[in-house]
């Protein structure tokens, strides 16, 4: 059996879907203009957080990170987090574990 997986973003139809089975925890966020994900905690992961398409502001902690199609941020789990859309987006984000 090949350790080899493919999945196509254009294949998901759920606004938060889980690409892959396993680790590193791999997700696309579909988000549309004015739509936020409450503020929540990820412990013990690393984040990289690839934005596809649309603008966004990333709310990490106390700081706001605005990301436009082709920015990668790359930031602690342990601190709250809580992306905003300003205009329909889509990201892709990588939950590895920190341990």
């Amino acid at each position: 059996m090949s350790d080899t997986e493919l999945v196509s973003l254009d294949d998901l139809d759920d606004g938060r879907a889980t690409l892959f089975e396993h680790e590193p925890h791999t997700v696309r966020l579909s988000l549309a203009a004015d739509e936020g994900v409450p503020v929540h905690q990820h412990p013990d992961r690393q984040i990289v957080f690839h934005q596809l398409s649309g603008e966004l502001d990333l709310h990490l902690g106390d700081e706001v990170v605005s990301l436009t199609a082709g920015d990668v941020v790359r930031f602690d789990g342990d601190q709250d987090i809580a992306p905003r859309a300003r205009t329909d987006s889509e990201a892709l984000l990588i939950l590895a574990s920190s341990a």
